[in-house]
């Protein structure tokens, strides 16, 4: 089984007709994705793409049972979508829009705590798992199914992450794009003990990024797995930044954390650590059966 999302998952997509939502939704629809429903507001038409329409999230749930949903709304607006979601009991939740203000995603947070849920983003690809379903805007013709998981805060190495997997002649058993703004909704410790209890995972790959704490509570999630499947870990950012050049999320760190204290916060906890994203294909190659 895949993470989060399957062919079983019920996709509702909230902002569905808009261009970008159309544009990705006939990729989606050309996958095994099970696409139930889509919400717009002010809609005289009753399907989309032959995606059946409806008013609310509340509508579209009691109508076909949808328990996903990816959002293609403007980042104004994603906390109310967000809540939206949440209120109908939706329980997986992924949201494409980058600049979502701040204290947004914090109450974002919140919500999706208390509720029990699982909010990927802002600003991610999403989450894709080969021949089961793919919430977000992935190419599908990049993956390739196989056993290497994938989390990321780098939406760019995520792919570059994927293309080394297929290099190595593995392939991927999910891909979960956490999110590149400062916040991210989910963290790296929840897919970590997910992948572990996946059985058609045998190899995790971890694409850090600096800024935060992270990475350091992902390798303290990982010491104390009770079954320490291989983490490869790559760490983006400058190695030696000074603290009035920092990213912004360093401000959570006071720009102190460098991207050595998280490369080596893992090596102490046994993960391999690369220096190159390049270097990916090499060191899953020792595990090539």
């Amino acid at each position: 089984m895949s993470i989060l999302a399957n062919q079983n998952t019920r996709v509702v997509i909230q902002g569905i007709t808009g261009r970008q939502a159309s544009f990705h939704l006939r990729h989606i629809l050309s996958t095994p994705t099970n696409v139930v429903a889509g919400v717009t507001k002010n809609t005289t038409e009753s399907s989309h793409l032959g995606v059946a329409l409806y008013e609310s999230v509340k509508a579209a749930v009691e109508a076909t049972g949808a328990n996903a949903s990816l959002l293609f709304v403007p980042a104004p607006n994603v906390k109310e979508a967000v809540f939206e979601a949440i209120d109908a009991g939706i329980k997986l939740i992924v949201s494409i829009a980058y600049g979502v203000p701040i204290l947004d995603v914090m109450e974002i947070q919140q919500k999706v705590k208390a509720a029990g849920a699982v909010f990927l983003g802002p600003n991610t690809p999403g989450i894709a798992s080969c021949d089961e379903a793919y919430l977000g805007i992935f190419d599908q013709n990049m993956l390739k199914k196989g056993r290497v998981g994938i989390v990321s805060r780098s939406s760019t190495l995520t792919y570059e992450a994927i293309l080394e997997t297929n290099l190595a002649g593995l392939g991927q058993s999910t891909v979960v794009g956490l999110g590149d703004d400062m916040i991210a909704g989910a963290s790296f410790e929840k897919m970590l003990a997910l992948f572990e209890k996946d059985e058609d995972t045998d190899i995790v790959v971890l694409i850090g990024a600096l800024g935060g704490t992270y990475e350091e509570e992902a390798a303290f999630c990982y010491q104390n797995l009770k079954i320490k499947k291989p983490l490869i870990v790559y760490i983006t950012g400058l190695e030696n930044l000074e603290d009035d050049i920092g990213y912004a999320s360093d401000i959570l760190t006071h720009g102190k954390v460098t991207v050595e204290d998280k490369k080596q916060a893992f090596r102490q906890v046994g993960a391999i650590v690369l220096d190159n994203i390049t270097d990916l294909h090499k060191a899953l190659l020792r595990f090539k059966k």
